[in-house]
């Protein structure tokens, strides 16, 4: 066919296999019988790219059109996932590209899953920045992603003999289709250097940037389609790259080598996500790479401002920035240096709009997890805005001092600046003092915020605390990773829920219908087929569909409580191999998650759950009851599996320590009933699906505080107490699970008894033990357990992303939809 120069109003399968084979012609050079899979995969995506272009440019030009207010999400994190099938699905034509594919004899399935995850996060925080920004498109609500474009990811996660073992996660040596280059809009970063100030006539100083060194950030911009096609926004991704190749005047002097380390120490800032601040060198490379992501967002978002706008008077009716989590809080700086340097604009006027502009959101309780930086670092570094951010607390400080005299406690506890040694930079602190908006991700986890975490900024500015419970997409999360219930509910209620999750309610009309129960449990079925599937192709353990799936995929962390998870699975096997007693319902145990390279805790607790599972599965005593696998390098792709298979969900986090938690979203939307704590969105899941419906236990927030802060905790007292907790203990201590390295799991012993147990993994047990008990037993009740989890997923439609966005968008960043 002839190159189509614009998409058709109505797209088929002549068109669709006609672009593809122009691409598979002439942009990659082959004929059909000499293509790769990741040719057929390239020239697929090709095409749906070609699609997505025309809709990106009609969008902005409707939003210029518009005179619409944008929205900036500046994120460390967007994880996602896979783009083709998500495009497809969309787009709305996947139907269309499948009969396309069957023409051209491609299996589109397997190119589907051909596709390599793009490695740009690590957790939660960039699943959930991914969720907005589908959100934002579907909605049709101009808002734009700002990260950075990773070379590597965090790693990809082997296991060797049980063990952890990190391999660089090298996604771009793929050659992304989805990512299009803006080499004519480079923004340059500069920074170290030092500060000179310099006398104006008036008598005035003005402080001047000098001899700084520079950076080059290189913008790629990846489309996100909203559904149904209409509106695509773009997630904007900066590589680094020197200011030149390299330095002609070291070059000429004869130090090549050293010309070229120089080039390379430059493009070292986005070369991998989260670079170990173990050491000086990683804390200064991982300050740089904060401050780039946010100083190109910063000057792209007033570059597209002053297209259409000839001074900053409109400049916050216009423009929203928000800050997801402390990671971006150097925009606070960077913008009042733009304003106040770059546009010699007056203090007062430049903090007005900096402040009414920028909004954040807090994403932990966990002291550790709030960032400073050290002054003398920052210094070193930035300068520029080291001055800036003193300037900003002294101010700030007027103004403490103002509303509470001198009360030096209060100062102490506000003050941007921590009087340490050597003294340290509180982001958290400046980017609650540069936004008008600060919120929590939970209900409970908002309330926190206010009263534990800094009570006395609630003090002086209650008006700027807000909660916006996270939400996830159900395109993605619901329609996409799991066809057959997607299929059930458009049967049942229409197919409008998908953009609309009120809608979904309405199969509560269908919770007690046996045809129903009978159709939705089938597709559990089919799902964990393929997950058992999946779990043998990586771990080579076959485990038995017809057992209840029984799942904790989270980062690995001791607050997230895998440790709580696999001292009842331990139980459960002392139980069938010493006491005779067998649990009421067959288990597989699915464990997902990564450890981050220096936590050794985390990777030893990785090590037990792999050593616990070799022993089980091995016992011809017991496998037949219960199995377990740790799927290893948890990530979208694998979660697209994991989570739709899931009879049973694990959130298990020590109470008050999660801030909210979207697996636990994921999970309950595909028909999982989740066990856990009152803790993140779990109480807020527990009001909204009805506590029948879910199996809570253990402490409370205010319990876990009053252990923590009363010294009314002694895991002893509950060792000598629980016959059960002594039982587990004594197996983690003991040979049987590390018979060829006595004393292996010792430091977890130590951990939990001599360590203080500071997440309270035996205060919870046997409430723990007691509730996963009572799961066994309803399992066994086909229909009772079918009714529950399908008025799960009747009752999770406030936990949409779009939801979450909606009240964003209102109540923060007052911007609408352009439709």
């Amino acid at each position: 066919m002839d190159m189509p120069v614009r998409v058709p109003a109505v797209i088929d399968t002549e068109f669709v296999t006609g672009l593809a084979e122009h691409h598979l012609r002439y942009t990659i050079g082959k004929h059909r019988e000499d293509a790769t899979e990741k040719d057929l995969f390239k020239c697929l995506a090709l095409t749906v790219r070609h699609i997505v272009i025309d809709r990106m440019l009609e969008t902005e030009a409707r939003y210029r059109r518009e005179g619409a207010k944008r929205v900036y999400y500046l994120s460390m994190e967007f994880l996602i996932g896979r783009l083709l099938g998500n495009n497809l699905d969309n787009l709305d034509v996947l139907d269309v590209f499948r009969e396309a594919s069957e023409e051209l004899g491609v299996d589109l399935d397997h190119i589907l899953d051909s596709e390599y995850d793009p490695a740009l996060g690590n957790g939660g925080l960039g699943r959930l920045a991914a969720c907005f920004l589908d959100s934002l498109a579907t909605m049709g609500i101009p808002g734009f992603g700002y990260g950075i474009h990773y070379e590597y990811g965090l790693f990809r996660q082997l296991f060797h003999d049980g063990y952890q073992r990190e391999r660089p996660d090298h996604w771009a040596a793929n050659d992304s289709p989805w990512l299009i280059e803006r080499a004519d809009e480079l923004s340059t970063i500069p920074l170290y250097g030092r500060i000179q100030h310099i006398e104006l006539p008036d008598g005035s100083w003005q402080p001047a940037w000098v001899d700084w060194q520079v950076l080059v950030g290189v913008p790629h911009d990846m489309p996100v389609v909203g559904y149904g096609g209409d509106t695509v926004n773009f997630l904007r991704l900066y590589s680094a790259r020197a200011s030149d190749d390299f330095d002609m005047g070291i070059f000429n002097g004869g130090d090549y080598v050293k010309a070229v380390e120089q080039k390379i120490t430059s493009e070292t800032v986005s070369k991998v996500l989260y670079p170990s601040d173990a050491i000086d060198a990683g804390r200064e490379l991982r300050l740089i790479q904060e401050y780039f992501f946010v100083a190109c967002a910063i000057r792209d978002i007033i570059a597209n401002y002053l297209k259409e706008n000839s001074d900053f008077s409109a400049f916050p009716d216009k423009v929203a920035i928000q800050l997801n989590d402390t990671h971006p809080a150097l925009a606070v700086a960077d913008l009042m240096r733009a304003l106040v340097d770059e546009h010699c604009m007056d203090w007062d006027e430049a903090w007005d709009l900096t402040t009414r502009t920028l909004s954040y959101t807090n994403h932990t309780l966990l002291p550790e997890a709030l960032e400073k930086w050290s002054v003398p670092l920052m210094s070193k570094v930035l300068p520029r805005h080291m001055e800036i951010i003193y300037e900003v607390n002294r101010r700030f400080m007027d103004q403490v001092t103002e509303r509470f005299g001198g009360d030096g406690e209060k100062c102490a506890a506000l003050s941007v600046i921590e009087e340490s040694n050597p003294k340290q930079v509180r982001m958290a602190n400046l980017a609650i003092v540069g936004s008008h908006s600060v919120n929590g991700v939970a209900a409970l986890h908002s309330e926190l915020v206010k009263t534990d975490l800094v009570p006395d900024f609630y003090e002086m500015w209650p008006e700027k605390f807000n909660n916006k419970t996270n939400g996830v997409t159900p395109r993605r999360w619901m329609h996409a990773c799991n066809p057959g219930l997607t299929r059930l509910i458009d049967e049942r209620i229409g197919e409008g829920w998908v953009t609309d999750l009120e809608r979904v309610k309405g199969l509560e009309d269908y919770a007690y219908d046996s045809g129903f129960q009978k159709e939705f449990m089938e597709v559990k079925l089919e799902n964990k087929e393929r997950l058992a599937k999946l779990i043998y192709d990586s771990t080579r353990i076959r485990v038995d569909t017809g057992s209840l799936f029984d799942c904790q995929a989270k980062r690995m962390h001791e607050y997230k409580r895998q440790l709580l998870n696999v001292m009842h699975v331990i139980y459960q096997y002392l139980e069938i191999v010493e006491d005779g007693v067998m649990p009421a319902s067959p288990r597989t145990y699915v464990f997902a998650g990564k450890a981050a390279p220096g936590y050794h805790m985390a990777k030893l607790i990785i090590k037990l759950i792999n050593s616990v599972a070799v022993v089980i599965n091995g016992d011809s005593r017991a496998n037949d009851m219960m199995r377990v696998a740790f799927v290893p390098d948890y990530k979208v792709s694998v979660a697209e599996r994991l989570i739709p298979a899931a009879d049973l969900s694990e959130q298990i986090s020590t109470a008050g320590f999660e801030a909210s938690g979207t697996g636990n979203m994921k999970f309950a939307m595909n028909g999982a009933l989740t066990i856990g704590t009152l803790d993140g969105a779990n109480v807020e899941i527990a009001e909204e699906v009805g506590a029948e419906n879910i199996y809570i236990f253990g402490l409370t927030s205010d319990e876990v505080h009053n252990l923590h802060h009363n010294g009314g905790y002694n895991p002893w007292d509950h060792y000598h107490g629980s016959s059960r907790a002594r039982r587990i203990m004594d197996a983690i201590a003991s040979t049987r699970f590390c018979g060829a390295d006595p004393g292996l799991f010792q430091p977890i012993f130590d951990n939990v008894m001599n360590n203080g147990d500071f997440y309270l993994h035996l205060a919870d047990i046997d409430a723990y033990v007691d509730a996963q008990r009572q799961v066994g037993y309803d399992y066994q009740d086909v229909a009772t357990w079918a009714s529950k989890a399908i008025l799960n997923v009747a009752r999770m439609s406030k936990f949409s992303s779009d939801r979450t966005i909606q009240e964003y968008a209102s109540d923060i960043w007052k911007a609408k939809p352009v439709l």
